[in-house]
């Protein structure tokens, strides 16, 4: 006796659900960019475009003065592309890893004591400090799982984030004042590495960072 109408719809799986619940099951934490930004102009409007967060595709996150940047930065020295932060797979690794491209022809671009210029790019590290324009930017990346995407949270400090000893760390010559915590402020003095001591630095134990490199004393920019 053939089934019946009823028979034949209890025998069809319920995909709809399952499916969900596989989709649900491959979701992965995303990596997360925490990106601190200082301009020393006070009540500058540098940042007036800057979100408190952006969910972003595996391709390069664009940085600039330009409507197109991902991170929009009012600077008339910036290019419309000055710079990105470019996510990539290494060969066998399991999570995304970042490098910082200069994009720009206008002067350079400071990335942790090396001086980057026109096309030329470097790996990041768990904690980065970035110098260019007269913006010091520090990038602390948590890594997840996804290999889909990426966010960067983006905080505005009133304070400097880098203790900068020489104008050769930034892109133009000129006078920067070295300019030290108050006293009874809670900050210390600056480290081997020129960061202020602050929660963005990497707890003990944490990833490991990629060599820094000093530029020589005479290595000034042009």
């Amino acid at each position: 006796m053939p089934p019946t109408l009823g028979e034949l719809t209890a025998a069809v799986p319920e995909l709809d659900a399952p499916r969900e619940v596989r989709l649900l099951s491959m979701e992965r934490p995303l990596t997360v960019l925490r990106v601190s930004l200082h301009h020393p102009t006070p009540g500058s409007a540098t940042f007036a475009y800057v979100p408190p967060q952006v969910e972003h595709d595996a391709s390069p996150l664009l940085v600039g003065r330009g409507p197109d940047a991902h991170l929009r930065l009012q600077l008339p020295r910036l290019s419309r592309q000055h710079l990105s932060l470019e996510p990539y797979l290494e060969k066998g690794g399991a999570r995304l890893t970042f490098s910082l491209k200069v994009l720009s022809r206008k002067g350079s671009v400071w990335v942790n004591g090396l001086t980057l210029r026109f096309l030329e790019q470097v790996p990041l590290g768990a904690v980065n400090r970035v110098a260019f324009s007269g913006i010091q930017m520090v990038v602390r990346i948590e890594g997840g799982t996804s290999l889909e995407a990426f966010v960067c949270c983006f905080h505005l400090s009133p304070s400097p984030l880098i203790y900068r000893l020489r104008a050769e760390e930034t892109d133009e010559r000129e006078s920067v004042p070295q300019e030290q915590p108050p006293p009874g402020s809670g900050q210390g003095a600056p480290d081997h590495l020129g960061f202020l001591h602050s929660p963005l630095q990497p707890s003990p134990g944490g990833a490991p960072e990629i060599p820094l490199q000093r530029e020589p004393l005479d290595g000034a920019l042009s």
